[in-house]
């Protein structure tokens, strides 16, 4: 198993992309920390797991305060003694809202669970991780943070927030046995993607993309690419964005 004897935090892992990292991680061997806010389908996911023979515990609470990246992070450690692998996977999105029509309460929620969030908790895994010896972080971002037109302006700024901090920590740690990579998504069949109804301008802006995207990719196949990179399978690797989206951003 790629992940044996592994601790992984999955933020968002109720859900979508993270829930299909959680499992896929569990049936590799890791022991999976959910952070999520909604406790219903969180726990499902938890015993899911259990129910296949993983072990799986999750965190209610908010990742994007100090008090909840704590509390996640405390979790973690008190329960299964360490820290291997953060996902930085809980996100939302801001309905392809332009710059002229976002509101200081949509900046400031997009920018703290997008980039806030990840922070906080990846400066307090780093003190493990950094006592350990190693440790891998992987933030998703989204192919918003390589191409215009994919988000609104909230959501395309936190996402290359997003990028710039996993360069920044694995330029500032890959010597200390730590490495950071993200995974840049497309268009996911997920909850968040089928969310509320969107921007009229921002829509009509991305009208134009929408046929390059030829099919609606699965939390799967992105799950997929992030056991690879949160494995010693991709050592190697560190400070990269993967773009996971069947070539959308090409566009």
């Amino acid at each position: 198993m790629k992940l044996e004897n592994k601790v992984a935090i999955v933020t968002g892992g109720a859900s979508g992309i993270g829930k299909a990292m959680a499992t896929m991680f569990s049936k590799e061997g890791a022991s999976v920390v959910i952070g999520d806010l909604n406790e219903k389908a969180a726990s499902e996911v938890v015993e899911s797991i259990e129910a296949d023979g993983g072990k799986s515990i999750a965190v209610i609470g908010d990742c994007c305060t100090p008090e909840g990246a704590d509390k996640l992070v405390a979790a973690a450690t008190s329960t299964y003694g360490r820290l291997d692998i953060l996902c930085n996977n809980a996100g939302v999105l801001d309905g392809l809202t332009p710059a002229a029509e976002v509101t200081d309460e949509l900046w400031d929620k997009v920018i703290a669970v997008n980039l806030t969030g990840p922070m906080m908790l990846s400066r307090r895994a780093l003190a493990i991780m950094l006592e350990q010896g190693s440790g891998t972080i992987l933030n998703t971002s989204s192919v918003a943070s390589v191409s215009a037109g994919r988000g609104g302006t909230a959501y395309t700024a936190s996402k290359h927030g997003v990028n710039g901090l996993t360069k920044s920590i694995a330029f500032y740690y890959g010597d200390k046995g730590i490495r950071c990579n993200a995974i840049a998504p497309g268009s996911i069949m997920t909850p968040m993607a089928m969310g509320k109804m969107p921007n009229q301008m921002g829509m009509e802006k991305m009208a134009p993309y929408l046929p390059m995207i030829q099919r609606y990719g699965q939390p799967e196949e992105v799950a997929n690419a992030a056991l690879f990179l949160v494995s010693d399978e991709s050592k190697y690797i560190n400070g990269s964005i993967l773009t996971i989206d069947n070539g959308w951003a090409l566009g």
